[in-house]
């Protein structure tokens, strides 16, 4: 690039460029713009206003208590226990509580468990035996109920036992009843109340009712025991597995309140993109159409400010242009117009 060439690169960054509209007689540009406008119109109002709430301000952060609730009663007649009454205190864990209870449906009852020495169950491997020596003393049965004393003990005339250990005797039974105990459960009557507050805008309210989802291994369980002494001071104590129904009572939610602030700049932001959709066109129009030389002449007009070669200001008034050169042709009739003169 020559001096003259840097010359004019440097003063054109001094240069104004000012929009001239300019009409264009082009039906696929025009169908096209249509197109374009069309879909931001609808994009606008359809997903942005309707579907997001572009007009609302939104509040998510949600505080909520839940306090749950449960009446019922049920009865059962078992060999461990007799016959026996189950009320909200028995059966429900806690009986009052938040966000979350259990309902005992079923249960495996071992009933004057004391620490003592016992063989372990025979459903443990760890504690399957031949001889003594496999039962070393103080050693932890792996998934068992207590630890092992050394011996092994064998019923009978059996070759194979199971290993003596000190633990809560008798150790808990592996058996479980076929049918559920306390199916009546299903006839329970659960209340829930929630309470909701959206800080942001100071509002509260609702009453909501939503059940666990699936969990990755089914059913729910877990032990307690019941701890009492007999009249020689023994301790002893119940324990029960039991089995049931968890209820997670899980709350969410979102709040939304009309906001000038969000609606001015989405709009603003729509008719962003009509202006995106203008360029869009323009580009088309002057670079890809077969006439795009053209309609680049008619877009595009540079003016220079002058003094030489100007038209008089009447002259200059009835073109409606003051700062355009005059053409050959207007110089020729105002020179005819001064040797008249």
């Amino acid at each position: 690039m020559g001096q003259v060439g840097w010359k004019g690169l440097c003063l054109s960054l001094f240069d104004y460029k000012t929009e001239k509209y300019v009409i264009a007689k082009n039906k696929k540009v025009g169908i096209l713009y249509r197109v374009v406008q069309l879909s931001i119109l609808v994009y606008l109002v359809g997903w942005v206003f309707v579907v997001k709430k572009g007009y609302q301000d939104s509040d998510t952060s949600i505080q909520s208590s839940v306090i749950t609730k449960l009446k019922g009663v049920a009865f059962t007649n078992t060999s461990e226990l007799g016959e026996r009454l189950w009320d909200v205190a028995d059966y429900v864990i806690p009986p009052q509580g938040e966000n979350v209870f259990f309902i005992m449906t079923n249960l495996i009852v071992t009933p004057k468990q004391k620490q003592d020495t016992c063989p372990e169950s025979t459903g443990i491997p760890d504690a399957q035996c031949f001889k003594n020596r496999d039962c070393p003393a103080g050693e932890a049965v792996i998934a068992g109920n207590g630890v092992k004393t050394g011996r092994c003990l064998k019923v009978g005339s059996n070759s194979s036992g199971t290993c003596e250990i000190l633990a809560w005797c008798p150790v808990e039974k592996k058996s479980k009843p076929k049918k559920p105990l306390l199916a009546k459960a299903e006839n329970f009557t659960v209340y829930i109340k929630n309470s909701i507050r959206f800080p942001k805008f100071k509002f509260s309210n609702r009453l909501d009712n939503k059940f666990a989802e699936k969990s990755i291994s089914s059913g729910y369980n877990f032990r307690f025991a019941k701890y009492y002494r007999d009249g020689a001071g023994v301790e002893y104590r119940t324990l029960i597995k039991a089995y049931g129904i968890r209820f997670d009572v899980m709350v969410n939610g979102k709040a939304g309140k009309f906001n000038i602030i969000p609606t001015i700049i989405n709009v603003g932001s729509g008719l962003a993109l009509m202006g995106a959709g203008a360029f869009f066109c323009d580009l088309v129009l002057l670079y890809l159409m077969k006439k795009s030389n053209f309609y680049r002449g008619k877009k595009y007009e540079e003016v220079k400010s002058s003094s030489r070669g100007s038209l008089p200001a009447g002259t200059v008034n009835r073109n409606q242009d003051s700062e355009l050169p005059a053409t050959p042709e207007q110089l020729r009739q105002l020179q005819t117009v001064e040797t008249k003169g």
